[in-house]
């Protein structure tokens, strides 16, 4: 097509400063799952807006942080992996922070290497005034020549078309990559892993969730005898430690009861059927630096 424009666009940043919020609410679909606890995505995640005149395809990478597990490592490889071969990077960062950090230092010198054509994206500006706000833009405007810096709110949706509209600006002419009813191409499967990954870490306390890793064992569609469509979704929740597993279960199974009934209330909604889910709990130990495992994580491969 004439006037097409297409390309890939990377989401980089720390962990916790609403990548995956700000993904969803580009793409307008629920893509990656969110939570409020640190390393929430582990995979570069890909997420499809399309135009009448374009489409952009997003990566949401894990969060910079010190790695201290071989799983850490490949989501820190995946995360600077991810930005060699993209059109455009969007660099978050968090209004809230005083200070250019070591985290924001290292990305900015993997951006000046590559001299990529990168937007500063500044979130949660609802939560600071606008004095802070413009310290925050001179200080950051003072390491690289960003295309443009945009202050948002992924939380409240403001500055997306900003964002959308400046990218397609950058963007090369080309063809559209995926089919235009796609919005990411992760499969129904992988995506029932993380919804029921997303409930765990929103229920369970701040040490467990690092140490948990889902696998759907069944996944069927099938009729009920009344004739009704349902999808029989058999899913593991494996963890490290014996307490862990005594945690993720809860007192007479309540807090596995919680996990899953919030999953399946989800799952509902996205696949438009009743959902059958069965979940279990097994323990793994030390499965962060088990090769066999981690390599599940490698997407840059």
């Amino acid at each position: 097509m004439e006037n097409f424009k297409s390309g890939f666009v990377s989401l980089i940043g720390k962990t916790n400063v609403g990548k995956s919020t700000l993904l969803n609410a580009l793409v307008g679909e629920k893509v990656a799952i969110m939570a409020n606890k640190t390393q929430t995505t582990r995979t570069a995640i890909k997420g499809i807006v399309n135009r009448d005149n374009a489409q952009i395809v997003f990566i949401d990478t894990p969060g910079i942080h010190k790695p201290k597990t071989k799983l850490n490592e490949t989501m820190l490889n995946t995360a600077y992996e991810t930005i060699k071969d993209v059109d455009v990077i969007l660099f978050l960062v968090d209004a809230t922070k005083q200070y250019i950090g070591k985290a924001e230092t290292e990305i900015l010198e993997r951006i000046k290497e590559k001299k990529s054509k990168t937007i500063l994206i500044i979130n949660k500006i609802d939560l600071v005034k606008k004095e802070k706000l413009l310290e925050i833009m001179k200080a950051y405007s003072e390491q690289y020549d960003f295309e443009e810096i945009i202050p948002i709110s992924a939380l409240k949706r403001d500055g997306i078309e900003t964002i959308l509209n400046k990218i397609i600006s950058l963007l090369p002419n080309g063809p559209a990559y995926y089919d235009i009813e796609e919005y990411t191409d992760q499969t129904m499967r992988q995506i029932s892993e993380e919804i029921i990954r997303e409930k765990a870490l929103l229920f369970l306390n701040e040490e467990v969730p690092h140490g948990i890793y889902v696998e759907v064992d069944k996944y069927i569609d099938r009729k009920t005898a009344k004739g009704e469509d349902i999808f029989d979704i058999e899913a593991t929740i494996y963890c490290i430690r014996d307490s862990h597993k005594g945690i993720i279960i809860g007192k007479n199974g309540t807090m596995l009861k919680k996990i899953g009934q919030t999953a399946r209330i989800e799952l509902e909604k996205l696949l438009e059927t009743k959902v059958n889910l069965k979940l279990w709990v097994k323990i793994k130990k030390d499965w962060q630096n088990q090769d066999s495992i981690v390599k599940k994580f490698d997407t840059t491969k």
